[in-house]
């Protein structure tokens, strides 16, 4: 029977992006570890449009083309002094949603439709009350998830920028090198948002392999029939294996709770990161088994521009946490080809796995 370390080299070897060769073997090795843990294991199959990484693209040159516009509305006199702000706020809203359906795949943008599953696993026919969830997949982008993170900064900051600019010309023309100074602020922005774009293969290291770690020693360890464990596809394009799960099995999740593992490096703060006040609760319960861990902790709520798996199960009203562990320099190699296991140790994601079934 394959130990974690080896089941794990195997998986890091792959490049998992969702819907290719290499995801379906890395979930055939761990449904077979799984398996000869004594869970039963259910895949379950979906189909979905790669079309994610493209909605910050897409935001990006939806400003960058109202910045234009904007740019000749508010310093232009011969325009009537709403056109502007009636321009920019319908524009955006036309944006905003193009990008929000890119994303969530409404519009299918990014190539034809893939083919990818989730890994439920349990022991008995007793229901679940605690899923121990962990996405499998990764992808490599033109910047990393700091990058996407600025992308995003940037992005807030032109809106404002833009919206203050359509704003004051009601009062008369903007003067020229303002209107200009915002134009190139949205055009930066949206420079930056092109950068996410898939670009490469990664073979995702920490994001997510630590993850599956965790997922997999908390699974090895566990006693408790009630505890299940839910291997995820397609976060990265998405969240669509775990919005799948929230939306096919909402009767199994009616009691239970979701503890999801994402990017659990060797250093930094172990952040214990909630969408509402459901979460928030679970978070404090959970605090005290990852206690004597003997790393900080520090609850939050999810910060902006980061999404993790356990959101679509929040706002299905499951109480969800997302266990991650990482710095500034851990976001610099996310979702590009440097996320390897080079220089990484998974003893800390191995324990923390193990820590979440303690009790």
């Amino acid at each position: 029977m394959p130990s974690l370390d080896q089941t794990i080299e195997q998986v890091l070897a792959l490049p998992r992006e969702a819907g290719t060769p290499e995801a379906a073997r890395a979930r055939t090795l761990v449904q077979e570890y799984l398996r000869e843990r004594g869970y039963d294991t259910v895949a379950q199959p979906f189909a979905f449009y790669p079309s994610a990484p493209l909605a910050l693209p897409v935001l990006g040159a939806g400003l960058g083309g109202l910045a234009l516009a904007l740019l000749s509305l508010t310093t232009a006199r011969s325009v009537p002094p709403w056109a502007a702000l009636a321009v920019w706020l319908s524009g955006l809203a036309a944006v905003l949603l193009l990008a929000i359906g890119v994303g969530l795949a409404w519009v299918p943008l990014g190539g034809p439709r893939r083919e990818d599953a989730n890994i439920v696993a349990t022991r008995g026919p007793g229901p679940v009350r605690r899923w121990i969830v962990a996405h499998l997949d990764t992808k490599a982008q033109g910047h990393s998830m700091a990058g996407r993170l600025v992308a995003v900064w940037v992005i807030g900051i032109a809106i404002g920028t833009l919206t203050a600019l359509a704003v004051v010309r009601l009062g008369g023309p903007v003067p020229l090198p303002a209107a200009a100074g915002g134009a190139a602020l949205a055009i930066a922005a949206g420079t930056l948002a092109g950068r996410g774009r898939l670009k490469g293969t990664s073979v995702g290291a920490r994001d997510n392999g630590s993850g599956v770690v965790a997922a997999l020693a908390a699974a090895e360890a566990n006693r408790d029939p009630a505890t299940g464990v839910l291997i995820t596809g397609a976060e990265e394009f998405g969240l669509v294996g775990a919005r799948v799960f929230a939306t096919q099995e909402r009767q199994r999740l009616a009691q239970a709770v979701v503890i999801n593992f994402d990017t659990l490096d060797q250093e930094g703060n172990l952040y214990l990161v909630s969408h509402d006040a459901r979460g928030e609760r679970l978070a404090l319960d959970e605090a005290p088994l990852l206690a004597p861990l003997g790393l900080p902790l520090r609850p939050r709520r999810l910060p902006l521009g980061i999404l993790t798996d356990s959101l679509p199960f929040a706002r299905a009203g499951v109480p969800s946490i997302t266990i991650g562990r990482l710095t500034w320099r851990t976001l610099r190699l996310l979702h590009t080809p440097r996320d390897t296991p080079a220089g990484l140790s998974l003893e800390t994601a191995a324990r923390i796995g193990r820590a979440i079934v303690s009790n």
